[in-house]
């Protein structure tokens, strides 16, 4: 596991209310670099701010058995729980 993945808390899920993939970004409304689908599991990492006051979270999650950081997404388009 990587050591992020040790450090959450929480798992989160994917739930964009739109119905399209989830846009991830390399930075808080930066440039568009993925996208995630609605139900995909995630750890957050961080949250930031962009310059109109909108939370951001950097995200990361398993794929093919490996950790991997995936980058920065809107925040109300994750939702979390305790395990």
């Amino acid at each position: 596991m990587g050591e992020w993945a040790v450090q959450a808390e929480s798992v989160c899920q994917v739930t964009d209310p739109t119905g399209t993939p989830l846009n991830v970004r390399d930075r808080p409304n930066g440039r568009i670099i993925n996208t995630l689908r609605n139900g995909r599991e995630v750890y957050i990492q961080e949250i930031s701010y962009d310059n109109k006051g909108r939370p951001w979270a950097k995200i990361g999650g398993y794929y093919n058995g490996q950790y991997r950081v995936w980058g920065w997404v809107i925040r109300e388009f994750i939702s979390c729980y305790n395990r």
